[in-house]
C-alpha cells in the first residue's frame, strides 16, 4: 500500500469520482488513485465497506475514515481545505 493518506476509489467514467480528484488536484493534496474497474482489490474493498451498494467515490482518509459520494465541501471540511 502507499504511504499516501488519502485513496480515492472509483472508476474513470464516473463524474463524481473526477470531482473529487480535481479537488484533491486543486488543493495539492496527495492522493492513490485506486480504480475499481481494473484493480480487483480495489472493487473487493468498496464491495466490503458497502455490502450490497456498488457506490463510489469512496474516499479513506488517512485516519481510516470513509467518505461515500462525498461532496466538496464536506470532503474540503474533513481535510481542513479552505475553499
Amino acid at each position: 500500500m502507499s504511504s499516501t493518506a488519502v485513496r480515492v476509489y472509483g472508476e474513470t467514467w464516473c463524474g463524481d469520482c473526477q470531482r473529487v480528484k480535481a479537488l484533491l488536484t486543486r488543493h495539492q493534496v496527495p492522493f492513490e488513485w485506486l480504480d475499481t474497474s481494473r484493480d480487483l482489490e480495489a472493487r473487493d474493498f468498496v464491495s466490503r465497506t458497502l455490502p450490497g451498494e456498488e457506490r463510489i467515490p469512496v474516499v479513506v482518509l488517512g485516519d481510516g475514515s470513509c467518505l461515500v459520494e462525498p461532496s466538496d465541501d464536506e470532503l474540503s471540511a474533513r481535510l481542513g481545505l479552505e475553499g
